[in-house]
């Protein structure tokens, strides 16, 4: 299947591992001029030139903190001024510590406003113009699956994955005329640097590495944990010229771990 993603530019965010990097790989085999980013400029460099040998495309890496306005800024005006123009972006920003609201402390409440929702305020705010100018846009911004169902322990999540999903749906309402599509990936349980911590803090109490994918994967009704590759290619079908008629929508990708309805 054609995507329509050739030439594209694409901005992916916390792209040096996990999700953002399986994002730019896949987007840089469908033919995209990809723009990665990450917080330490020497693992974007590496994420970037190890994506360009694999895939033969363009890519370049970038620092950038996703928390700071003026980096955000830096990026968006460098990756236009290297490609010529912005089509595609991913917000992605990693996901704050896990506790229970009476754990929590004013600064960590500030800092997972400022790096998982005003983020994607200000990212947006710099690449829609970028977009409109084009007539052609694809706003990606991962959640989680706690925007569906809410996990405990996760209160800082919680709250701001969901402010964030209320902005994505407000926004594509607003630009949804310029050609401009926004919509949310939702992971559930899948094999990043995170879930890998979690292995090795079971393993180190005893389990195998079997067992502790296993139980960490209990609700899940495929009975696995997910793969960065499998949510890459639902986040390369959604930025694509065939999901035109996608827009303000959630989507888990989960292997059905959220009950809901919708």
């Amino acid at each position: 299947m054609d995507l329509g993603l050739a030439g594209k530019v694409a901005l992916v965010q916390g792209a040096s591992a996990g999700l953002g990097r399986a994002v730019a790989r896949e987007l840089s085999r469908e033919g995209c001029l990809v723009s990665l980013c990450s917080r330490d400029a020497g693992r974007a460099r590496t994420a970037a030139e190890e994506i360009e040998r694999e895939t033969g495309r363009t890519v370049a890496g970038f620092a950038c903190d996703v928390r700071d306005t003026t980096a955000l800024a830096r990026h968006v005006e460098a990756t236009v001024e290297r490609f010529g123009g912005l089509h595609v972006l991913l917000c992605n920003a990693g996901g704050p510590p896990r506790k229970r609201f009476e754990e929590t402390t004013p600064e960590e409440w500030n800092d997972a406003v400022r790096a998982n929702f005003l983020s994607v305020v200000d990212t947006c705010r710099l690449v829609v113009p970028h977009m409109r100018k084009a007539g052609w846009g694809r706003i990606l911004i991962v959640t989680s699956i706690a925007v569906k169902q809410p996990i405990d322990g996760l209160v800082l999540s919680n709250a701001t994955r969901a402010g964030a999903t209320g902005f994505a749906k407000s926004l594509a309402n607003e630009v949804g005329k310029d050609g401009i599509t926004v919509n949310c990936l939702c992971p559930g349980v899948t094999r990043t640097g995170r879930l890998d911590s979690l292995v090795a803090a079971a393993k180190a109490q005893g389990q195998t590495e079997v067992q502790a994918l296993e139980s960490l994967s209990s609700g899940v009704p495929v009975g696995r944990v997910g793969t960065p590759e499998e949510f890459a290619a639902v986040a390369a079908f959604l930025a694509s010229e065939r999901a035109s008629y996608v827009t303000g929508t959630s989507i888990a990708i989960d292997g059905g771990a959220a009950r809901g309805l919708l």
